[in-house]
C-alpha cells in the first residue's frame, strides 16, 4: 500500500472566500492564481472572482500549489464544534489542493492531502502539540486506524450498494445513529463528527511531526482488518460498546474497558440496575481520566475545550419550562408537561442507550445516545451517562424542573483522550496506551 491522498471536508456555503497564498494552478488553466478570491454558485456554474478575474467553471474546479511544501490556502469562515456548545468561525489555512464542487444550492470546499501531512494536523487539532510524545504517538496511530477504516467502509457500501438506514421511527420510538454515511463527496469531514482537522493553523510544534514520522504507516488491526478506532474526551471511567452507540455491528476491540490500574471497589457494574447506574453516576470512582492537573488538561484541551471544565462529573439545571421547549424545539414533539425520564436501556458505562420520555399529552421513546444528547441541550449534553432527580414542588405528579446528573464527555467508546493523557504523563508508552483501550488488537506497518 502506498500512502493515500485523502480528501476532507472542511465547509459547504452559497459563497466561499478563501484565498491563495502562493502559485496556484487551477483545472485547464496554465496561468499562476494567487491572492483573495470569491467562489459562488450562477446557472449552476462555479463563479470565481478575485484580482481582477473572473473564471467560471461546471461542477468543479481543482486549484493546485506549484511549490505544495511552501505554498497553501487559507478559508475563512470555517465553522468548527458543529452543533457543540462550542461551535465558532475560525480562518483556517491548509496545505494541499483546494477543490471546489456543486452540491445542491452550495459549494462544498475538499482540502486533498497526503494521509501523514493530514495526521500532523488531526493530532494537533484534537489536542495541544504540547502534548507527550507518547500521548501524540498513541493518537497518531488511531486517528490513521480510523481515517483508513472509514474510507474501506466507504467502498464497500458501494460495491455491495447496500443502504444505511440509521434511523426508525414510529409513533411512540424514534431511534437514530450518525455517522460516517452522511458523506459522499469526500472521504472524511474536517469537524467533530469525524475528527478534528484544522490544517497548518494548528501545528504548533516539531512534536506533533515527530510524532506521526515515528509512527509512519502503523495501524490498529483485528482480523486482517484495519480497526475502526473511535475515540472520546472522557469516558468517565468505562468505555462503551461499539454498538450501542452506532449500527448494530460487534467489535471485537471496541468493548467496555475499566478507564485505570484496577476495577474500582464499592461499585456494581451491573447497570440494568438503576440503583448501580445512579451510584457510578454520582460517585467519584478512581480513574486515568479522572483528573484536575491543570498542565495536563492544557496538553489534551484546547483553548475552547478548556471552557469545559466538569467533564467527569457534572449537572445540568433545567425548569419545566426549559425542558418541555427543548424537547419541542429538538425533537419536534409537543409533551405537554413532562412528568418523568425512564432509563429503558443502559450500555456498559452507564450511557442511556435508550430514554423513555413522560408528558401529559404525549410518551415517546428516543436513543440512540447522541440522539438523547442532542434532546437534552441546545447543542449536545457532554454524554449520555445520565440520571434524572425530580425538582420539586410536585404540582399533580409535575415536577417544577430536572437536574441531570452525567458521567463523562462524548460517547465513550475506544480511547479516552484525557485517560490517555494520564497514562502518557505516568510514563505509560504508546502501545501500552493503545493495547488499553483497545483490548484483541494488534499493531502493524500498512506503508513504509
Amino acid at each position: 500500500m502506498q500512502e493515500p491522498i485523502l480528501r476532507v471536508g472542511i465547509l459547504s456555503a452559497p459563497k466561499i472566500k478563501f484565498e491563495l497564498n502562493g502559485d496556484f494552478i487551477l483545472s485547464g488553466h496554465t496561468d499562476l492564481f494567487s491572492g483573495v478570491f470569491s467562489a459562488e454558485i450562477k446557472e449552476n456554474k462555479i463563479v470565481i472572482n478575485g484580482n481582477g478575474k473572473k473564471i467560471i467553471f461546471d461542477q468543479t474546479v481543482t486549484m493546485q500549489p506549484n511549490e505544495p511544501e511552501t505554498e497553501f490556502f487559507t478559508l475563512r469562515d470555517v465553522m468548527i464544534g458543529v452543533r457543540f456548545h462550542w461551535e465558532r468561525l475560525e480562518k483556517q489555512s491548509f496545505k494541499g489542493s483546494l477543490q471546489l464542487i456543486i452540491d445542491g444550492a452550495k459549494i462544498t470546499a475538499i482540502n486533498l492531502i497526503t494521509a501523514e501531512e493530514y495526521l500532523m494536523s488531526v493530532i494537533s487539532s484534537e489536542m495541544s502539540s504540547k502534548s507527550t510524545l507518547d500521548l501524540l504517538k498513541a493518537h497518531a496511530v488511531i486517528s490513521r486506524s480510523w481515517t483508513f477504516a472509514q474510507i474501506e467502509k466507504a467502498k464497500i457500501l458501494q460495491l455491495t450498494e447496500k443502504e444505511q438506514h440509521p434511523q426508525t421511527a414510529t409513533e411512540d420510538e424514534i431511534i437514530r445513529w450518525y455517522d460516517r454515511e452522511d458523506h459522499t463527496l469526500f472521504d472524511v469531514c474536517a469537524d467533530d463528527h469525524c475528527q478534528r482537522y484544522q490544517g497548518i493553523t494548528k501545528i504548533f510544534t516539531d512534536i506533533s511531526k515527530q510524532a506521526v514520522q515515528e509512527t509512519r504507516g502503523l495501524v490498529l488491526m483485528f482480523d486482517d482488518t484495519i480497526c475502526d478506532t473511535r475515540f472520546s474526551k472522557s469516558c468517565g471511567g468505562i468505555s462503551e460498546y461499539f454498538e450501542n452507540l452506532w449500527e448494530p455491528v460487534h467489535y471485537p476491540y471496541l468493548i467496555p474497558v475499566i478507564d485505570y490500574k484496577y476495577e474500582p471497589d464499592n461499585f456494581n457494574f451491573d447497570f440494568t440496575k438503576e440503583s448501580n447506574a445512579e451510584k457510578w453516576i454520582k460517585g467519584n470512582p478512581p480513574s486515568f481520566c479522572n483528573t484536575t492537573d491543570k498542565i495536563i488538561l492544557s496538553q489534551i484541551l484546547l483553548d475552547y475545550d478548556q471552557e469545559t471544565t466538569d467533564f467527569y462529573r457534572w449537572k445540568v439545571h433545567y425548569t419545566q419550562e426549559e425542558v418541555t421547549n427543548l424537547l419541542k424545539e429538538k425533537l419536534g414533539i409537543d409533551f405537554g408537561d413532562v412528568v418523568d425520564f425512564i432509563p429503558i436501556e443502559r450500555g456498559a458505562s452507564a450511557r442511556l442507550i435508550k430514554l423513555k420520555i413522560i408528558g401529559t399529552k404525549k410518551t415517546v421513546t428516543i436513543g440512540k445516545e447522541l440522539e438523547i444528547r442532542r434532546a437534552l441541550s441546545k447543542t449536545h449534553l457532554y454524554s449520555s451517562a445520565i440520571i434524572f432527580e425530580k425538582k420539586e414542588p410536585l404540582v399533580d405528579g409535575v415536577p417544577s424542573g430536572f437536574i441531570l446528573h452525567g458521567a463523562g464527555w462524548g460517547h465513550g467508546a475506544g480511547l479516552c483522550q484525557i485517560g490517555a493523557a494520564v497514562m502518557a504523563a505516568m510514563g505509560y508508552r504508546f502501545d501500552e496506551i493503545l493495547l488499553h483501550y483497545y483490548k484483541n488488537a494488534i499493531m502493524k506497518k500498512i506503508y513504509s
